[in-house]
């Protein structure tokens, strides 16, 4: 469960420590109060939004960090299949903004912000506003059954996505395949062009640098010629050879007399026998130096050649033969094209069998699941006040297949008796569309790993009884998840485990926005304020008390003042 909220330096809110509890966890105060940047401040930390508009611009940072306790084993281990651990029964995550730079840490360790959104998916399931309304697209009922369906349509989603991937490639292999004649014929004369162009060449491995070095050795064959005569004639016998010769005769006379100095003499006769080897090198360099203009000429055209290929098919020599082999290959397939066609159609004949039958096969889970779904949706809407309510799942097979299958589902209701079963987005208002999420959510609940809930407003569009029974439904929920729930319905917030009051003050001629934790006495206020607005009368008051206590013998506990 989400145990902690911690932010900082968040649109009107300077600082703030929220410490939550199990249960049903009630959040409320006064429209324009600051609720919705606490949700926001959550949306930031796990990635979901950025701290554009939230973070305040005369603050050098902001932070938006949640701690979460882990109790449940399937979530634990979900985590840890993301490799990240459960320190002491905690995970927590936080984003920080600092110079423009944002930093996102788990545990303490800097992770990329699409590792916190995976987290945050096993974590917490935010239920805002705008969700109600992707009722109104249909590829979302979808959605909902699959998710219902559990783990035995995920096996077969995964086994249907990888023959899917496979059609596709096929697919595409099949259409690029489909060439007439004059088109066939025309390829293969490209390709016979080209690869006759680079087997002429006979290139062969490492011959371009060999050749590079050739190049440049006859290019500059004077200029090297002059220098190896001039070092030559400088180390030979009118030069460095000779001068040596006559120290080394020199020290011969005297160097019996010091082991120094016969050290020293060895060591100018080992100079010695070096510069006679580099000179007889040199000289024979100098006899083997070929500075023929036609060998150059040929040289030159031979790396021109090389290069040109080079631009062609591949800036080494390597690539250029993996081009031809390439287009041998293809050149083979057009050669032999009646029976490539036919292999390929064959494949594809095969794998189009194997997908249909694995698309049917996710029908079938499907709907097996759309009647548990159903009779348990149209049971929560009843408890939602839809007292005749009919609730179906139309399936229609699509005429091609999509990564998701051959199934398009749509929601049918009907709320009111003699009236036909219409689409949902066809037929349901704002407050219907929340109270219809609402009951979906309920039914997924006992199903998701997910231990916390957040509902943002989802008393949009309801009141009197209807109030009331979201409000049972929602401490229904509460039994099993943590529900964090913003609301601005007294049903609603009568039902709190724990409750929180968000109030906007000027501190300072500064507007700031606090949350703070109420007590009974606290809640009971809080309740009388949106039951009578502006002025609390006595019998407001009351009202509230016996509000608030109609909702705890509802849940058969007493207010719980501390979280835990």
């Amino acid at each position: 469960m989400l145990a902690n909220i911690h932010v900082k330096n968040m649109a009107l809110i300077k600082e703030a420590d929220i410490s939550l509890g199990k249960g049903l966890n009630i959040l409320s105060g006064e429209t324009g109060a600051g609720k919705s940047i606490l949700l926001g401040s959550i949306a930031v930390a796990l990635g979901l939004q950025n701290f554009k508009g939230f973070a305040r611009e005369d603050a050098d940072y902001a932070l938006s960090e949640l701690v979460f306790v882990i109790e449940n084993e399937e979530q634990r281990q979900a985590l840890l299949e993301l490799e990240i651990p459960v320190e002491d029964g905690e995970v927590i995550i936080s984003r920080r903004l600092s110079k423009g730079r944002t930093t996102s840490k788990i545990n303490g360790e800097t992770v990329p912000v699409s590792m916190v959104r995976k987290a945050g998916t096993l974590l917490i399931d935010i239920h805002g506003q705008h969700e109600n309304q992707s009722l109104l697209h249909i590829r979302k009922h979808l959605e909902l059954l699959d998710d219902f369906a559990g783990e035995k349509l995920t096996l077969a989603k995964e086994n249907y996505k990888t023959c899917y991937q496979e059609y596709g490639e096929l697919k595409k292999e099949l259409q690029q395949a489909q060439l007439d004649n004059a088109t066939r014929a025309k390829e293969m004369d490209f390709l016979s062009f080209e690869i006759g162009e680079i087997e002429e060449a006979a290139l062969q491995k490492g011959e371009d640098e060999a050749l590079e070095d050739d190049y440049k050795r006859l290019a500059n064959g004077k200029e090297i010629l002059e220098s190896v005569l001039e070092a030559y004639q400088l180390c030979a016998s009118d030069g460095a050879s000779e001068a040596i010769g006559r120290a080394l005769r020199s020290l011969a006379s005297v160097s019996e007399y010091d082991s120094d100095l016969k050290a020293l003499y060895n060591q100018l006769m080992d100079v010695d026998s070096l510069l006679n080897d580099f000179n007889r090198e040199i000289s024979g360099y100098a006899d083997e130096l070929d500075v023929d203009e036609e060998t150059l000429k040929k040289t030159e055209e031979r790396l021109d050649l090389i290069n040109h290929l080079k631009t062609k098919y591949g800036d080494t020599i390597e690539k250029i033969q993996a081009y031809c082999e390439e287009k041998k290959q293809r050149f083979a397939v057009l050669e032999n094209y009646e029976g490539y066609l036919a292999e390929r159609k064959s494949r594809f004949a095969a794998c189009k069998k194997q997908l249909q039958k694995e698309a049917e096969n996710l029908t079938v889970i499907r709907k097996e699941a759309a009647q548990r779904f159903t009779e348990q949706v149209k049971q929560a809407l009843m408890d939602l006040n839809f007292l005749d309510v009919q609730f179906e799942l139309d399936f229609r097979l699509l005429e091609d297949y999509m990564v998701s299958g051959q199934d398009e589902v749509c929601f049918m209701i009907s709320t009111n008796p003699g009236q036909p079963l219409r689409p949902v987005q066809d037929t349901a208002s704002g407050g219907e569309l929340s109270r219809i999420m609402l009951a979906v959510k309920s039914v997924m609940a006992d199903q998701e790993k997910v231990e916390t809930l957040i509902f943002d407003e989802i008393d949009s569009g309801i009141s009197g009884r209807t109030a009331q029974m979201v409000s049972e439904k929602l401490a229904l929920i509460a039994g099993n998840h943590q529900v964090i729930c913003i609301t601005h319905l007294a049903q609603i917030a009568a039902m709190a485990d724990v409750h929180f009051m968000i109030e906007k003050k000027v501190i300072e001629n500064e507007t700031q926005t606090s949350i703070r934790q109420l007590d009974e006495k606290e809640s009971i206020d809080e309740l009388a304020r949106i039951l009578g607005g502006a002025k609390i009368t006595q019998m407001v008051l009351d009202s509230a008390k016996e509000m608030r206590q109609l909702a705890k013998n509802a849940r058969g506990h007493g207010f719980q003042n501390e979280p835990e």
